[in-house]
């Protein structure tokens, strides 16, 4: 099996190099490339994902549908739609960039630290998930809105990432199956 790589990114977005993903999690993180996606079906229901207990970063954490590293020299666009498949054996009906430049740096109670340039993706399926449970334990669709509202008010916990995401998302209106498309432009130099 090939060793899985991560792109390190200067604070510009261009790439300064490659570091082994099992190794680049730690209490100095260097910066680098990853992006979230957000799943809805035909409905407008969000599926959210609670991370396998096995996974390094945040084990166990119920957070927003997919999130992933593209390979070095791999489109976003297909990193994203490689990890919709091999976490949740989901295709992507419709891929939709949302956030190009988010980026987020936080902290696990155990000093490892999340240090990401992630593009956000809107993601629409046609079918149902088949989480992978070495990525994935558990899945639910729920209702955007008022999963929002229940984050917000403390009722619901996610990660810290998508805590943040929805700020930024819920700027671009209630109805995420009506986002506008993100310039491509703002995406981080080395995935332009």
């Amino acid at each position: 099996m090939t060793e899985e790589r991560v792109l390190l990114v200067d604070d510009a977005g261009h790439g300064i190099g490659t570091a082994a993903k099992a190794d680049v999690h730690t209490e100095a993180t260097p910066l680098h490339l990853a992006f979230s996606s957000y799943v809805f079906d035909a409905d407008g229901r969000f599926l959210i994902s609670r991370r396998a207990l096995t996974k390094k970063t945040w084990p166990g954490v119920w957070t927003n549908s997919c999130c992933g590293h593209p390979a070095p020299g791999e489109p976003i666009e297909d990193a994203v739609r490689r990890r919709l498949s091999a976490e949740l054996g989901l295709t992507a009906a419709e891929l939709t960039l949302v956030l190009p430049g988010f980026r987020y740096r936080a902290v696990m109670p155990d000093g490892i630290v999340e240090n990401e340039l992630c593009p956000v993706f809107r993601v629409r399926a046609d079918t149902e998930p088949v989480p992978n449970p070495a990525e994935v334990d558990s899945v639910e669709w729920v209702e955007w809105g008022p999963f929002v509202a229940d984050v917000r008010a403390g009722r619901r916990e996610i990660s810290p990432w998508a805590v943040l995401q929805f700020d930024e998302l819920d700027a671009l209106g209630p109805d995420p199956l009506a986002w506008p498309a993100g310039d491509p432009a703002r995406l981080p130099a080395a995935v332009r």
